[in-house]
């Protein structure tokens, strides 16, 4: 019993030590996304679901909920938007080639289509990131219609 005492006080000595150290955040300007809403004008439905469900991974700007600043939750938080921009990131946009943003509006259709995006664990705490079917199809519509601009996908049926 002793051991047992002993190892959750080192534990808890640990966690608490644990709390002042934590990944950089993603802090960037809301203007970062201009040249991605400008390029590819999603309609204002979109938009507001691109705010409300998208933005926080897939940009250089996240809104963080309180539970962050605990560690190891800030961590895992970290890994799913340092992902989500690897995958989709709408804040460089303008540094992409025709070819790239096609593939990724190709990508972003799939995801959606599929209900991978936006994640379980992410509308677990973001009610308004839950699409419905309307949204889902707005979503996709609008994608079709951008790839259809780059020249790179065929005309929505």
């Amino acid at each position: 019993m002793k051991i047992t005492k002993k190892i959750l006080i080192l534990l808890l000595i640990v966690f608490v030590i644990a709390q002042f150290f934590g990944p950089e955040k993603n802090q960037g300007d809301l203007a970062s996304i201009d040249a991605f809403m400008a390029e590819t004008n999603p309609p204002e439905d979109v938009a507001i679901i691109l705010k409300d469900a998208c933005i926080d991974c897939h940009s250089n700007v996240t809104k963080y909920p309180w539970y962050n600043n605990i560690t190891p939750v800030n961590y895992w938080l970290n890994h799913h938007v340092e992902d989500g921009k690897k995958h989709f990131n709408m804040s460089n946009w303008e540094g992409n080639s025709i070819k790239r943003k096609d593939h990724k509006f190709e990508e972003l259709i799939e995801m959606v289509e599929e209900g991978e995006m936006p994640l379980n664990s992410y509308t677990w705490t973001h009610s308004e990131a839950k699409l419905s079917e309307a949204q889902i199809k707005s979503v996709i519509d609008w994608a079709k219609l951008v790839r259809v601009k780059y020249g790179l996908a065929p005309k929505p049926e």
